[in-house]
């Protein structure tokens, strides 16, 4: 009696491991996919949220946004060239962002699902061999 409680108990944590592992293999694949996809375009996958923010969608509405946030009465003379390595800074930075995001994001999720495989394989082996010392 003692034994097959035991043995029940045991199948159920086997069985409790397998699903933790296939929910958290699927929703770190979902956010690999995520990753990879602002990995192909990361100007677009940038986003910042606030008034303060220029755009980065173009050199004209970058331009456009440095020129509403200066002051009325500021003495700064931007010549065109000036906003202009200003944009591809800016827009520099914001792709190594996103891209160094994305790099970090695929190695952990990646690492996290083979871990998750190898945990649901040896703990899916384990409740075979159980399975067959009980019959």
């Amino acid at each position: 009696m003692e034994k097959e409680k035991s043995t029940k108990i045991q199948m159920v944590f086997g069985y409790a491991v397998c699903l933790v592992a296939v929910i958290t293999f699927l929703i770190c694949a979902s956010s690999m996919v995520y990753s990879l996809i602002d990995l192909t375009d990361p100007i677009n996958a940038y986003r910042t949220y606030g008034k303060e923010a220029p755009s980065l969608a173009s050199y004209n509405n970058y331009k456009v946004d440095i020129i509403k946030s200066l002051d009325s009465g500021h003495n700064l003379e931007l010549d065109d060239e000036t906003m202009k390595s200003m944009y591809e800074a800016a827009k520099q930075d914001a792709i190594s962002k996103v891209k160094h995001d994305a790099y970090r994001s695929v190695f952990v999720n990646g690492l996290i699902i083979i871990i998750t495989v190898i945990l649901f394989l040896f703990f899916w082996m384990w409740l075979k061999k159980l399975a067959r010392k009980t019959a």
